[in-house]
Formats: structure tokens, C-alpha cells, sequence
């Protein structure tokens, strides 16, 4: 009788605590709710250059170190179909900082560094996520690679930033001894603005750090900097994109990577995740972690033969329309919301971090234009059980190659001519094209993406392909007017 007595006592021990327990994390989520509604979180974009699908620890990499990278995925969620609107930089970013479908404005090509042409770059129609921020008075720096356009009406501080730190063409040398330029009219070729010093808002500076590390430092002092007050942080390294070229410190550690192209390449990567690592550990030592939204991801997928990236199972690399080119590492983290440690398996897009963030700030925000990004927070938590996207488009207006992606996994594309259906949830490879076997998916999947293509307009400027002819009908584009 005594041990039923002690047993029925500590069984009843029991479901007190438990039932204390669940009380405190019950009012734990709601003081987070409500700090959440009293204040508007930070947003921190980390935005990876050419990075390949397969080089993050939480893709699976084995030879790349990327604890910190790995932090946001463990603390929040992993997006394993997570995409980007384009299969190259200057058209996802694009995407990126308007929550639009690039296409709708004509931003359908890679940006030239052209200093004189105000068309050439993100039009003027658009709002950029800075922009609509700052309707909820929130502050906004850029940092890194802008590639968003070259004249002075182009520049990130007449878009909507306070502050800017990096250089304004689509890439970059890394070391300071190489920075002999001193202003964008000393270019005098495309590659040329590689060696330009780097920007301090409109005054070029004297750096003298490995550009990576640059821009890292200045990602921390900027949120101590404005720790009191809502800030968004568009931080676009350039790195793993090339010129390959790393430092011993982060080169020592991949010593055991055979290739060289690969070692280098592990190294610049290293170099982003001590970044990463820096900027989380101000955040906690801040105490800002759980009152801001930090995202990571790519522009596009890997080149993996050009600078030694690796898309894993996917097919092709940056600029294809299959896989390679635009499912990206993409993980999101915002502690005491997002669950952490989640997995997260229906379609989103880099246009989604704008509709995230302006649907959680505490003054609404009404945007300028009808943004194609929704707000993932609900599905995250459950409390929308639908889709965040029935379809995903791609599209490259120069080549006649488009894609349509169904979220239930199936994926129509035309490029040559040739026209393919996979399914991804059974064949993420794309290496079985079922068209012959479903015309009715094959035909439906046409129709939705001429529906969304008949909204779209043509390229407003020539690109990187087009540089020679463009050259020969603006040379005064390339200079210095008086």
C-alpha cells in the first residue's frame, strides 16, 4: 500500500510540473508575440555570391567548414526548395530587393558598368526593400556588391539606404593592393571597375583589409551602431565569385582539399562563414537575436567548373534553368518565432523576404507596386496550411529558355527548342524527361507560364553580351561628362 501511495504521489509530482511547464513556455510564446507587435524586427539579408548548392554544411558538405552558416538553419529553417528568381546576379538581385519577378520591369539581363547611363540598372519605377522600409522608419545599409546599377540616380543611397559600404559593379578583386582606381570614370573596360576602390556611401577610402573581412567588420559596427532603432542589413558578399583569391588564414584551413581551384574556393566560403559568425554573436551580445530576422542564401547556383563549386544532385550550374542554376542554400532564422531546427519542403523564393518583412513591421507598410513575395511566417507556423506558391517562373528573354515549377514537383522547361517535363519530388536530378507521357501537365504548365509572361515587358537595357554593340552606340556612357 506504502508504494502505491508513492507512486500515485510522484505520478501527481509529475503532471504538476509538466503542467507548470507547458504553462511558462505558454506565456514565454506570448511575451514574444506581444514584444513582436510592440516592436518591429530587424531583417538581415546575407546574400552569398555564386554559391553551390552542396557547399553548406546544412546541404551536406563534408569538405567546407560552415558552423556558422549552419547556425541559422539549426536555429530556424532550412528551405530545402528554396530558389531565387534568376539564374544570374544582377537579375536576382534584382528580385531580391524589389519582391518582384524581375521581368515585370525589364530587368531581364546582367547589368554593364555604365556610370553615364541612368537606364542602366534598376528602374526607377520600382521601390526597393529599403525604400518600403523606411515607411515603418526603419534605418537601411548595404553592404558589398550592389551591381544594381552605376549612375549617380542608380546608387544605393537615391534607393532607399542610408548607408552603403562596397562597390557598384557585379564583382570585385579581394585584396586592397589591387585597388588602383580611384574613381568609375578611370574604367575603361567592364572587368576594369574590379579594381576600383571601395565606396564609403559616394567617397571612395582607403581599405586595408581582405574585402570580405571588410565588409564583415562593418556588418557588426553597423548594428551597434543602430541597435536602438529597426535596421535592415543587405549584406551581399561577393565572395565565393571570382577572382579566387583567399588568404593564408582561411586557405590553412582547407589545407586538406586537394584541388586547388576547390581549396581556394573552400577558403573564400570559410571567409563568409566567420562573417556570419561575427554578425550573430553581435546580435547576441546585444541581446537582438530574438527581435531580428536573419536570412541566408545565394544569388544563383554554382559555376562548378569555374570556380570550383558544387551543386550536389542537381543539374547545371549558374545560368541553366535547370536546378543548379536557381535552387540555392536558403535558410531563415528569427528565435522565439520560427521553431528552431526546422525543415521546411514547399517551394519559396528570394522574393518572399520582402513580403515577409513588410507583413511584420509595426506601422503598415503599403508598397508602391503589387509585390509577387508573400509572407512566409504563417506557414512557417502553421497557421496557413496552403501553398506559399502554387507555380515558380524563370525566364530568359535573350535565349528563348523559360521554366515553370508546380509545387507538386512538377518542372517544365524549354530551352534549344526542346521541350522537357520532370518530376523533382521523384527525380531532382532532371534526368528523366516525361513529357511524351503527360501532355495534359505538359500542356497546362505551358499555358500558366504564358499567362504570367503576357505581364511581363522586355529587357529595358543591353547586357554583358551585348557590351561591344552597346559600346558602339554610347561611348560617351563610358565617360567622364563635364
Amino acid at each position: 500500500m506504502k508504494k502505491l501511495l508513492k507512486r500515485t504521489l510522484i505520478f501527481l509530482m509529475s503532471l504538476i510540473l509538466v503542467s507548470c511547464l507547458q504553462v511558462k513556455n505558454s506565456e514565454k510564446q506570448n511575451v514574444n508575440i506581444k514584444t513582436r507587435q510592440k516592436t518591429s524586427p530587424n531583417l538581415i539579408v546575407i546574400l552569398a555570391d555564386d554559391l553551390g548548392y552542396a557547399d553548406v554544411g546544412f546541404n551536406g558538405c563534408k569538405d567546407i567548414p560552415t558552423p556558422n552558416i549552419d547556425k541559422i538553419a539549426n536555429q530556424g529553417v532550412k528551405f530545402t526548395n528554396g530558389y531565387v528568381s534568376y539564374a544570374v546576379c544582377g537579375p536576382s538581385r534584382a528580385g531580391l530587393i524589389t519582391g518582384r519577378y524581375q521581368d515585370r520591369f525589364g530587368f531581364s539581363r546582367n547589368p554593364l558598368f555604365t556610370p553615364n547611363d541612368p537606364e542602366m540598372g534598376l528602374p526607377l519605377t520600382e521601390e526597393t526593400l529599403a525604400e518600403a522600409l523606411k515607411k515603418a522608419d526603419y534605418k537601411s545599409v548595404a553592404l558589398g556588391k550592389w551591381h544594381l546599377g552605376a549612375h549617380e540616380s542608380l546608387k544605393p543611397l537615391k534607393r532607399g539606404f542610408d548607408d552603403f559600404y562596397g562597390f557598384l559593379t557585379g564583382g570585385h578583386h579581394y585584396f586592397p593592393q589591387k585597388w588602383i582606381l580611384n574613381d568609375e570614370f578611370d574604367v575603361k573596360s567592364q572587368y576594369d571597375a574590379y579594381k576600383t576602390k571601395l565606396l564609403r556611401n559616394n567617397q571612395r577610402v582607403e581599405e586595408k583589409e581582405y574585402l570580405t573581412d571588410a565588409l564583415s567588420r562593418e556588418a557588426v559596427h553597423y548594428i551597434d551602431k543602430h541597435k536602438d532603432h529597426p535596421f535592415f542589413m543587405y549584406l551581399a558578399y561577393n565572395a565565393p565569385h571570382t577572382p579566387l583569391q583567399a588568404t593564408e588564414k582561411y586557405l590553412s584551413r582547407v589545407d586538406t582539399i586537394q584541388d586547388k581551384k576547390r581549396r581556394t574556393y573552400a577558403a573564400m566560403v570559410s571567409s563568409v562563414d566567420d562573417g556570419v559568425g561575427l554578425v550573430l554573436d553581435q546580435l547576441d551580445a546585444l541581446n537582438l537575436t530574438e527581435n531580428t530576422i536573419v536570412v541566408f542564401l545565394s544569388d544563383n547556383g554554382g559555376p562548378e567548373p569555374h570556380n570550383g563549386s558544387d551543386n550536389g544532385v542537381l543539374r547545371g550550374m549558374k545560368s541553366d534553368l535547370f536546378e543548379g542554376g536557381v535552387r540555392v542554400p536558403f535558410a531563415m532564422q528569427w528565435p522565439g518565432t520560427i521553431p528552431a531546427g526546422m525543415v521546411y519542403n514547399k517551394p519559396v523564393i528570394s522574393l518572399d523576404i520582402f513580403g515577409t518583412i513588410v507583413n511584420q513591421t509595426k506601422k503598415e507598410i503599403k508598397t508602391k507596386n503589387k509585390i509577387d513575395g508573400v509572407d512566409l511566417i504563417p506557414f512557417l507556423l502553421g497557421s496557413n496550411k496552403g501553398l506559399p506558391h502554387d507555380f515558380l517562373f524563370w525566364s530568359k528573354f535573350d535565349e528563348q529558355i523559360y521554366a515553370t515549377r508546380h509545387a507538386n514537383g512538377d518542372k517544365f522547361l524549354v530551352k534549344d527548342q526542346d521541350t522537357m517535363l520532370f518530376n523533382l519530388d521523384v527525380d531532382i536530378s532532371e534526368t528523366e524527361n516525361i513529357a511524351g507521357t503527360n501532355p495534359l501537365a505538359l500542356d497546362s504548365l505551358a499555358r500558366t507560364f504564358n499567362n504570367w509572361n503576357a505581364k511581363n515587358i522586355d529587357p529595358v537595357f543591353m547586357g554583358l553580351f551585348q557590351d561591344k554593340e552597346y559600346s558602339e552606340l554610347h561611348p560617351d556612357r563610358f565617360e567622364r561628362l563635364e
